[in-house]
């Protein structure tokens, strides 16, 4: 399980300095939704409602819809990836 944390830190570090990069420290809006794999904005907002999300949203005082930090998004994509790479499709429904 080290190798895998270990891989994991390294893939979020790659992903987390492309994306400050590309969109600074916050995400939101469609490239938000479309980066936690939801395919539409009224997908996420369900899951906004239902507490599924999963990273840390929150809003912003004066600004509509919802926030999340770049690094946090960054970890939960190298965490699916690292977790769920050779998987079957079957596999990773049963979990």
């Amino acid at each position: 399980m080290t190798e895998d944390n270990e891989q994991v830190d390294s893939l979020a570090s790659s992903l987390e300095k492309d994306l400050l990069n590309a969109f600074g420290p916050l995400i939101y809006g469609q490239l938000l939704y479309k980066s936690l794999g939801y395919t539409s904005a009224d997908a996420f907002r369900q899951a906004v409602s239902r507490n599924s999300v999963p990273v840390d949203t929150f809003p912003i005082e004066g600004r509509r819809g919802k926030f999340a930090l770049t690094r946090d998004v960054a970890r939960w994509i190298a965490t699916q990836k690292i977790n769920n790479t050779g998987k079957t499709n079957q596999e990773v429904k049963n979990e």
